[in-house]
């Protein structure tokens, strides 16, 4: 089956994982945060962390998570959640999805909600790395998975109530010294200017050329940060 490229009206999104918003026993490292080491010594439990992209209701967003070839333990995690799920947990659960707050992909190819769960899919292979994308559609308010460039289908709809908190990207992992590294991320279009400022930056060819534009510095930094 040929890869799916989810949102192909769109641009790059720029945002890692948050630094002030994780458990003690992820570490993070590489540019801009990406990549999450879980339990680099022992593990005790259940640790997560939560990305610095909140998911707007009105607007779409497609990530992919290289899950490293380590996969083992009770519970690897990909999915979405509120600032009230939890990031840590000193025993061996299915940490995103425990509650209502969040929504999870575990690696045994569970999907859970509600402290709830039902086969999603396969299990992730192990000693290979597996890709797993997420789309976000905050029109619609659904949530899609897919697993090495594969449809995998909807997993969740209606998250877009008007009262509902901001969602945000999380990953977790029970496993000591696993990894995940978020590898791509894209979203939707916001406006007329947003289009033009990722026209700008995909067509020029050096950073350094930014800085002869006769634009305003707050834009020229808007452009470099998409570049």
């Amino acid at each position: 089956m040929a890869a799916i490229l989810p949102l192909n009206d769109s641009c790059r999104d720029s945002w890692g994982w948050n630094p002030q918003d994780k458990s003690p026993d992820v570490q993070l490292k590489g540019p801009r945060n990406q990549t999450a080491l879980f339990h680099p010594n022992w593990s005790i439990g259940a640790a997560g962390v939560r990305g610095t992209r909140p998911l707007l209701q009105g607007h779409c967003y497609y990530w992919e998570i290289a899950v490293a070839p380590r996969v083992y333990g009770t519970s690897m995690m990909v999915g979405i959640g509120s600032q009230k799920a939890r990031l840590h947990a000193d025993s061996f659960i299915n940490l995103i999805g425990e509650d209502n707050e969040s929504w999870g992909l575990s690696h045994k190819g569970t999907l859970w909600h509600g402290g709830d769960s039902f086969v999603f899919t396969q299990p992730f292979s192990e000693n290979a790395l597996t890709i797993v994308g997420v789309l976000f559609d905050g029109r619609k308010g659904t949530l899609t998975y897919f697993k090495d460039g594969e449809l995998l289908g909807q997993a969740c709809k209606d998250l877009n109530a008007p009262d509902d908190d901001d969602l945000y990207p999380i990953i977790c992992s029970t496993a000591a010294k696993t990894e995940m590294r978020l590898v791509q991320a894209r979203r939707s279009f916001v406006s007329l200017v947003d289009r033009c400022r990722n026209r700008i930056a995909t067509s020029i060819a050096k950073k350094e050329l930014v800085h002869i534009l006769p634009l305003p510095s707050a834009l020229k930094n808007i452009i470099l940060d998409s570049m």
